[in-house]
């Protein structure tokens, strides 16, 4: 008996299913010919081509040069329409919001910044994020109706039950309860909100040093220290969203720091956060310790140990190595992830040196031994995941041919 129309197995959905393969090897490949695509996809010639007609009658794919320079025969080249779907990106700080816009096919076509500088800004929050993107719409030659859908990073996390913000105190204007019902007024696209580190994650597993891999834990260290967990290719946030703060994880060598929540700060925090770092350089004698915010005085604290060739720089290295390996022996032995990716300007600025400690430390402290590498996706990451996350979901609607 023949099925109805969006049955598996129909010609409509297969048709759609060869469509979405031939636009996600456009994204992948670059412009790609007719025969190239009917290789690829398995599909016959004249598939390909009513394939391609279909999707350039859609406003999918353009036709876009040609092979000339190579042999024989030079072929019609198409690739995958930029302006078919636009997503945004927000990656929030107390100091700044940082907003961008990219094209389906990835590529960042609008940014802007806008600083929130202090716990005194008078500006609401639902202004700030409409601001902040309105700013990168503007730079990207857009309108805010043109973006399909916004994701939205911060610190911490929507706790899902209660619909506030929670494990980032230090995040003025954003826990009220109401907020996430004030964005949806606002806002005419959909949007989702996601963990900063979480959205670092993603990114390294879509386009940095996680890919193809399933199981592996993200250590962030910058202006706090958290974790993000993928677990069989998939984020895990936990119950309250908190899977991952691992910032207030007992571990020994420092104090029990009690009613963590209201310090937001917590024992791994305290022995291998950014603002250990230059605390350690004092103590161990370093003079010229960098001024200015602990995060980047870390950075640079790491990246000249392990540039300077003397005992104290290298001790300082060591030492920052045994304190990260700490906590990361906890976080190994309940979830022996095949990978650890490290991230964040406190531990990329240390980059295969600092890697190589840790994964000596760790191999002492667990019975797990997970390979660890040094994270690839350096340029606003969080942004980067955040837009990640919203081109999937645009994607997903606007390749949908089924319809």
């Amino acid at each position: 008996m023949a099925g109805t129309a969006g049955t598996p197995g129909t010609p409509r959905v297969l048709r759609a299913m060869n469509d979405r393969a031939a636009l996600d090897l456009l994204l992948e490949h670059g412009p790609l010919s007719r025969t190239r695509i009917g290789k690829l996809t398995g599909l016959s010639k004249p598939t390909a081509s009513q394939l391609l007609a279909r999707l350039e009658a859609a406003g999918l794919v353009l036709a876009t040069g040609t092979t000339e320079g190579r042999p024989g025969p030079s072929a019609q080249l198409y690739e995958v329409n930029p302006s078919a779907g636009h997503a945004a990106g927000l990656d929030v700080t107390p100091q700044r919001i940082l907003a961008a816009v990219a094209d389906i096919t990835g590529r960042t076509v609008g940014r802007h910044e806008l600083p929130t500088p202090g716990r005194r800004t008078g500006t609401p929050v639902v202004q700030q994020v409409t601001d902040a993107l309105d700013g990168a719409v503007k730079a990207a030659g857009l309108a805010r109706d043109d973006i399909h859908r916004l994701v939205i990073g911060t610190p911490g996390a929507f706790d899902p039950t209660t619909g506030r913000l929670r494990y980032a105190s230090h995040l003025p204007g954003w826990h009220s309860p109401t907020l996430l019902d004030e964005l949806a007024a606002a806002l005419p696209m959909p949007f989702e909100y996601e963990n900063d580190v979480n959205l670092v994650a993603l990114a390294e597993q879509r386009l940095g040093a996680a890919r193809g891999h399933a199981d592996f834990v993200l250590l962030w260290n910058q202006e706090g220290l958290g974790a993000a967990l993928v677990l069989g290719g998939r984020l895990h946030r936990g119950w309250t969203g908190g899977a991952g703060e691992v910032g207030f994880l007992p571990v020994p060598g420092t104090p029990l720091v009690r009613q963590v929540t209201k310090a937001n700060s917590g024992g791994y925090q305290e022995l291998a956060g950014s603002q250990a770092v230059p605390r350690l350089a004092r103590e161990l004698g370093i003079e010229d310790v960098p001024p200015g915010p602990y995060a980047e005085s870390a950075a640079e604290l790491v990246a000249r140990a392990v540039q300077t060739d003397d005992d104290t720089h290298r001790h300082l290295l060591r030492t920052y190595a045994t304190r990260l390996a700490t906590g990361l022996a906890s976080l190994v032995s309940v979830l022996d992830p095949e990978l650890v990716v490290l991230s964040g300007a406190s531990l990329t600025s240390g980059g295969e040196p600092l890697r190589a400690l840790v994964q000596a430390e760790l191999e002492e402290l667990a019975a797990s031994r997970p390979r660890l590498v040094v994270g690839e996706v350096r340029e606003h990451p969080v942004l980067r995941g955040a837009l990640e996350s919203a081109l999937a979901t645009t994607r997903d609607e606007v390749f949908d041919t089924s319809r």
